[in-house]
């Protein structure tokens, strides 16, 4: 079975059986009605404490990620630094070693 198909079935299969229980609850439909608006509340507010850990979370792993990258970037720049101040020692000792560059 696709699973396109599958999911679709399931949410048929879902609302069908809402449908039923509403047909045959022991409430009131009144009393069905303030049932489910409860339950919806319950799960909107559910879902908003939810997105805010997830929008505190993700703060937390950017600010994290930023000075991973500011660390990384300052090693790097060292190691540039380094190089380039190996390359001037290197040439410059190499230029002092030549024949006419001595000083007298």
């Amino acid at each position: 079975m696709d699973d396109s198909k599958g999911l679709s079935y399931f949410f048929l299969g879902l609302g069908i059986g809402v449908a039923v229980g509403i047909v045959f609850a022991p409430q009131s439909g009144e009393e069905t009605r303030g049932l489910l608006k409860s339950k919806a509340s319950e799960g909107t507010d559910y879902l908003k404490r939810r997105s805010d850990e997830l929008k505190d979370s993700a703060g937390d792993l950017m600010e994290k990620g930023k000075t991973v990258v500011k660390s990384q970037r300052e090693q790097l720049s060292a190691a540039v630094d380094a190089g380039k101040q190996a390359y001037r020692e290197a040439v410059s000792s190499a230029t002092e070693g030549r024949p006419g560059n001595q000083a007298v």
